[in-house]
C-alpha cells in the first residue's frame, strides 16, 4: 500500500488517474491552508497484494466489518462504517473521518486484478457513482 501522508509524495503514485484524484483531493481538504497531516488526515492507494488487514492495522479500524455490532460484509445485518464510497471510472474511494476536526482516511482502492476480492465486492456493493455524489453536495 502506498501511505501518502504528505502531498510531495503524490508522485509515487504510478497510475495518472489516480494520482489526479489524490492531488484534487489534497486541494480540497487542505483548501488553500498549507497541509498539516494531525488536521488534514493522509491518502492511502490499495496496491495489489494488499491485504485488507494490513489496511485495517495501517488506520486501526475495521473496513469488512462493523465495529458496532461486529457484523461481517456479507451478513444479513452488516452496515458499513465509512463515511463516504465514491466509483470511479479506474478506483473507488472510501472515506473515514475519526474526529470532529475532520481528521481523517481517504483510501484509493484500483479496480484491478490482485486487489482484495471482498474488498472490491464491497464496494462495488455500496459505491455512489462520483457524478451521483457530485451531485448531491449542496
Amino acid at each position: 500500500m502506498l501511505v501518502i501522508n504528505d502531498p510531495i509524495l503524490i508522485n509515487r503514485i504510478p497510475d495518472p488517474a489516480i494520482r489526479s484524484l489524490v492531488q484534487q483531493r489534497f486541494s480540497e481538504v487542505c483548501a488553500g491552508e498549507p497541509y498539516d497531516y494531525d488536521i488534514h488526515g493522509y491518502m492511502v492507494v490499495v496496491e495489489p497484494g494488499v491485504s485488507v488487514e494490513a489496511l485495517e492495522r495501517e488506520f486501526d479500524f475495521p473496513i469488512l466489518r462493523n465495529p458496532f455490532n461486529d457484523t461481517r460484509h456479507g451478513e444479513p445485518d452488516f452496515t458499513p462504517s465509512f463515511e463516504a464510497l465514491e466509483e470511479h471510472g479506474g478506483c473507488y474511494e472510501m472515506v473515514f473521518i475519526f474526529n470532529d476536526e475532520g481528521f481523517g482516511v481517504d483510501i484509493f482502492i484500483p479496480k484491478q486484478p490482485g486487489v482484495d476480492g471482498d474488498l472490491l465486492a464491497m464496494c462495488a456493493e455500496y459505491a455512489i457513482p462520483a457524478q451521483a455524489m457530485a451531485l448531491a453536495q449542496p
